[in-house]
């Protein structure tokens, strides 16, 4: 089964988070759209991938839009992926005997991102790393927001268009 696609309902799901406490997609929904980012710490791609999220994360905040990765690592190697690449955003633990979770969302490959409506109606999924589908989540952010475009990718800066996860 491929990833869920746009138009799909996302699976309601309720995780531990890494550091206290629980996600729950139902409750983040009330608050505005989900970006839920699934990724291994092994994952190249998603080595590459999650400090841009993060500088999503720094830029738009917790406000209107909530941002979580979910990890298919257990606790002590997604605390180390977190601190090596300075993640601060919450990240949420799947159950890596039976990752219930990545399976719902039918997942083939990390990092594979959702952009979740309030509604639960999957808006965008991106398999891999695709600059231009970061960039259209930077335009989902900034619009969901209300604040202005962030710069997410630096003057000077070599990004690579895509790159398979």
């Amino acid at each position: 089964m491929p990833a869920l696609t746009t138009g799909k309902q996302a699976p309601h799901f309720s995780l531990p988070l890494l550091s206290q406490g629980s996600f729950s997609l139902a409750e983040a929904q009330k608050k505005g759209p989900v970006l839920a980012a699934f990724f291994k710490v092994s994952c190249p791609t998603c080595q590459y991938a999650f400090p841009f999220i993060q500088r999503l994360f720094a830029g738009y905040g917790d406000s209107k839009v909530t941002i979580v990765g979910i990890s298919q690592n257990d606790v002590p190697d997604t605390k180390r992926f977190t601190s090596e690449f300075q993640i601060t955003f919450p990240i949420a633990l799947d159950d890596i005997k039976k990752y219930p979770v990545s399976n719902s969302f039918g997942l083939t490959n990390v990092p594979t991102l959702f952009w979740i409506s309030p509604s639960g109606e999957i808006e965008l999924t991106s398999i891999g790393w695709s600059k231009p589908e970061m960039e259209q989540l930077n335009q989902r952010l900034a619009a969901s927001t209300g604040r202005g475009l962030i710069q997410l990718f630096r003057p000077g800066e070599s990004v690579a268009e895509f790159k398979a996860g």
